[in-house]
């Protein structure tokens, strides 16, 4: 059904005919949350592109070794080789262990995954858990040259790589424009130039987490995780490595620098990025105080929302949009998902009670022949989508009475919604109670809060103190505010 699939390669900046290193055989690398906050949709978008992509390579006859590492430890605040770690930050504020933070919210992320009926990769290393392999990257880097110490740390030399080698090259910048814009270092800096960047940091005093190493007691850089991790488990050079187009520079561009320097090779044949999700035309993230967490969106529980929106829907809505095109967060399309997703389901639920004929009027073969062509042209999935539709409307004629089908034509239709619906797109049918849950759970609590704040209104003070301890002991976080109070569920 399928001669060729076509992927968009963002480091050719083009699309291109996928080829395998090993035939029948691929290894993906994709990069995976920094565990220091919830998970919100931005984390849900790259999550489900890459599971579209890990379900339709494995649907179609590969054999798949997915990796999505989790960052634990070296993602400095502002991704910078300076300051503070993004999980001890989150650790001070939650008077936490640092990895108390990463269980907490690796399990938030998991639980969030499996909401969302994201299939787990089939492994998932943690950078803390590779600090050996990572320490011996560094001594190759060092080794070929293209690294130094200084005072215990150790930096990757860009200028010195980019002389010998294409820096930049991945995310398009030139390496004379990256030095005219980064500022003249004055003295104080441990490193020869701004554009080069941390392999190992030497540890302050105040810096929680540290390992020995031959250069200091410390801890590693961002960016060196993903390049030990990947090749330990996927080897020097592999197929597919992904994620988000913001890390596209500076994170994976110094993993192609870092892998060329470690093993005289580029590691990565096809690049792929997911596209960002924005908010009124602004990118949705953390860093800009604008992100909507996954549980925000399950239990509605947010200003911007109108009411909570399912798993499902919220899976549905990202596969209507192609992985490399913004998608731009809105009620109106959330809701228009909802009732997408509800035909969509209402009609595979029929298929196996269509009525059955001698003779056919419709052309299966041809529906499927389109479907999996759009998957093929680089994971059109709203093509593939739109497609699927019209099988929806055949379902519904047959269903009426005013269209005909044999019982193989059934059958063969049957198998690509299977195929495509659950397999492929991993939607799942929710039922009235499991869709409506998170929906009814909030009006509850929404009921209870009210009635809490006309309790203190009224300085019924023993009723506002119960409603609170009752909430609290079930596992809502309770916070009063100047504008009266907010609660969530915690996991």
């Amino acid at each position: 059904m399928i001669q060729e699939i076509q992927i968009y390669n963002t480091l050719t900046r083009q699309k291109e005919v996928f080829e395998p290193l090993v035939p029948g055989k691929l290894g993906m690398y994709v990069c995976g949350p920094t565990v220091y906050g919830p998970p919100h949709l931005g984390h849900a978008r790259s999550a489900i592109t890459f599971d579209l992509i890990f379900r339709f390579l494995k649907a179609i006859g590969y054999k798949v070794r997915y990796v999505r590492n989790i960052t634990d430890v070296g993602h400095l605040v502002a991704d910078a080789d300076e300051g503070e770690d993004k999980i001890a930050k989150q650790a001070k504020l939650d008077e936490l262990e640092p990895m108390e933070v990463v269980q907490k919210y690796t399990n938030l992320f998991h639980h969030s995954m499996e909401l969302l009926n994201v299939a787990p990769p089939s492994i998932e290393p943690r950078a803390s858990g590779h600090i050996v392999e990572q320490i011996e990257e560094v001594k190759k880097i060092l080794k070929s040259g293209y690294a130094y110490e200084s005072n215990g740390s150790v930096y990757f030399d860009v200028e010195k790589f980019a002389a010998e080698n294409e820096y930049g090259k991945l995310s398009g910048r030139k390496i004379e424009d990256l030095i005219s814009n980064t500022r003249t270092l004055d003295g104080q800096s441990e490193k020869r130039s701004g554009l080069d960047f941390a392999l190992w940091k030497k540890a302050q005093p105040e810096h929680i987490m540290h390992w020995p190493s031959p250069w200091s007691e410390g801890f590693p850089g961002w960016h060196l995780e993903c390049t030990a991790m990947s090749c330990k488990y996927l080897g020097e050079t592999f197929d597919i490595h992904g994620g988000g187009m913001d890390l596209t520079f500076p994170h994976h561009e110094a993993e192609m620098a870092q892998s060329k320097a470690s093993h005289g090779k580029d590691a990565v044949h096809y690049w792929m990025h997911n596209n960002m999700i924005t908010l009124n035309g602004q990118k949705m993230g953390k860093s800009l105080g604008n992100a909507i967490s996954l549980e925000e969106f399950f239990s509605g529980n947010h200003p911007l929302l109108e009411k909570a929106y399912s798993p499902m829907t919220i899976r549905f809505f990202m596969l209507q949009a192609h992985y490399r095109s913004t998608l731009d967060f809105s009620n109106e399309a959330l809701q228009a998902s909802e009732k997408g997703l509800e035909r969509l389901m209402k009609a595979l639920a029929k298929i196996d009670s269509l009525p059955v004929s001698d003779s056919s009027s419709v052309k299966i073969e041809e529906l499927a022949q389109n479907c999996f062509s759009a998957m093929a042209d680089d994971m059109n999935s709203p093509i593939a989508m739109s497609y699927l539709f019209e099988g929806v409307k055949i379902i519904n004629s047959v269903s009426d009475g005013n269209t005909n089908i044999t019982p193989s034509d059934r059958d063969a239709l049957k198998q690509l919604f299977h195929t495509l619906v659950v397999d492929i797109f991993g939607l799942k049918a929710e039922s009235q109670a499991e869709a409506g849950n998170t929906e009814v759970l909030t009006e509850v609590v929404d009921l209870l809060m009210k009635l809490r704040l006309e309790a203190k209104a009224n300085k019924d003070w023993a009723t506002s103190d119960k409603i609170r301890k009752e909430l609290t002991a079930i596992g809502f976080d309770i916070k009063d505010t100047k504008d009266g109070a907010s609660w969530e569920l915690k996991k």
